[in-house]
């Protein structure tokens, strides 16, 4: 064979479809932006489901603090400051619970508290938090309360309450206060 012959052979005809190799290079490249783009999707869902459980894991934590917190609050009292106490108490809350609070205690048990001398302290023993967003949540909290009346024997009492927590102005307050 002569280099004339082998020139002629090697060249390529354009009327010929091309080599196979470069026939898959388009479909390569479309694969690979696809997977590409798929990667970059995941990557950013599970960024944000990352970002959602730690606001949820701090929002349970806070609104747990508060919950605890404040059932010990709107739960003790002293005669003789059962007033102070009580209204200090208040400030924790929110919605159609503050104002229910507001008239139990306005009404009950700040009368009975100075006609009977009766004082109360509660403590939380333990609490769980149930679920948690960050701006609602709800707990669970175990409050053992000891209860003086006069000069008779304390009485001690162990309850169980479902709070629910809403996040106003930056802070938790108790919306609801629900023995179980």
């Amino acid at each position: 064979m002569s280099t004339e012959d082998l020139s002629e052979s090697t060249e390529v005809d354009p009327a010929q479809p091309h080599p196979p190799a470069e026939g898959m290079r388009r479909p390569v490249w479309a694969a690979l932006a696809t997977a590409a783009l798929a990667l970059g999707g995941l990557a950013g869902f599970l960024f944000w489901q990352n970002a959602s459980q730690r606001a949820a894991g701090v929002a349970a934590a806070e609104s747990l603090a508060a919950a605890r917190e404040t059932a010990t609050a709107i739960l003790s009292y002293r005669t003789a400051s059962v007033e102070q106490d009580l209204n200090a108490a208040r400030d924790r809350l929110t919605g159609t619970f503050l104002e229910e609070y507001t008239k139990l205690v306005n009404e009950v048990v700040i009368p009975g508290s100075k006609e009977k001398r009766i004082s109360a302290v509660a403590q939380v023993p333990a609490a769980a938090s149930v679920s948690a967003t960050p701006s609602h949540a709800t707990a669970l909290v175990f409050v053992n309360q000891t209860v003086n009346i006069g000069n008779d024997a304390p009485t001690d009492t162990a309850s169980s309450v479902r709070v629910t927590l809403d996040k106003v102005g930056g802070r938790w307050l108790v919306s609801g206060f629900e023995p179980v």
